[in-house]
């Protein structure tokens, strides 16, 4: 060993001294010990919690399954939706009542879902404004003039009883319904308030859609009366048309 080489204890370190005391580590642990990782926000779900969203999500998909009406755009229309089978009055063994609506009752729902807002649930309409469907003479008379108004619309002024209605307006029903619910609600108005005439089929109705495709904005009462009163749409039944007695308001 060279004399000149100075004890170990007595040796200077150059550069940075990387070595740490028992003392310091011993401070480092305690500062780890001390300052821990936040931890707030990261607990884990309750298992009662995650019970309640299971039963949560179960409930709601069985009652879409049930009462979704298929995800179709008709799946919750009852006026083109049968309604369920009833059991008869004897018993289980006792037949089958008919489980599907008829025309009439089809077009009452059409028609309070559409036009008793303006011609009210009794069909007399509103003076000056919404004539009466209740005996009136273009309900009773041409179904042809009665379909050329459900369709493409009318804009008054309209006479229907005597009574002239300046301000009738009614919109164009061609994009909203289907041909089968023009019919269902016609024949309702044909055959409700004392009213007495004959049905309208949907066939009919598609026939004079065809027709009139062409015809820009809504008839006037000087179009209705170019159509003879007679002219019924194809289809369409032939009882007698008679206006009874309104019903008292």
């Amino acid at each position: 060993m060279n004399p000149n080489t100075p004890a170990p204890e007595h040796r200077v370190r150059q550069g940075m001294d990387y070595g740490e005391s028992e003392d310091v580590q011993n401070v480092h642990a305690a500062i780890q010990r001390e300052k821990r990782e936040p931890r707030a926000g990261l607990e884990p779900l309750s298992i009662w919690l995650i019970g309640v969203y299971g039963i949560a999500i179960f409930l709601g998909g069985a009652y879409l399954g049930r009462y979704g009406g298929n995800f179709s755009g008709d799946g919750l229309d009852y006026s083109v939706t049968p309604v369920a089978a009833k059991t008869g009055p004897g018993g289980p063994g006792g037949g089958q009542q008919t489980a599907e609506l008829g025309p009439v009752e089809r077009g009452k729902k059409v028609y309070s879902a559409n036009c008793a807002t303006c011609h009210q649930g009794s069909g007399l309409g509103v003076a000056g404004q919404y004539p009466p469907l209740a005996g009136s003479e273009y309900v009773l008379g041409s179904t042809r003039r009665l379909g050329m108004i459900l369709l493409k619309g009318l804009e008054g002024p309209l006479t229907v009883k005597g009574a002239q209605y300046g301000s009738a307006v009614m919109q164009p029903w061609e994009k909203t319904l289907t041909d089968a619910k023009i019919a269902d609600v016609l024949t309702y108005i044909r055959q409700e308030w004392g009213n007495s005439a004959g049905p309208v089929a949907p066939e009919g109705v598609a026939a004079l859609r065809k027709e009139i495709a062409g015809h820009a904005g809504s008839f006037h009462e000087s179009d209705l009366k170019a159509v003879p009163e007679d002219a019924n749409l194809p289809g369409s039944g032939d009882a007698p048309a008679t206006g009874g007695e309104p019903p008292k308001p």
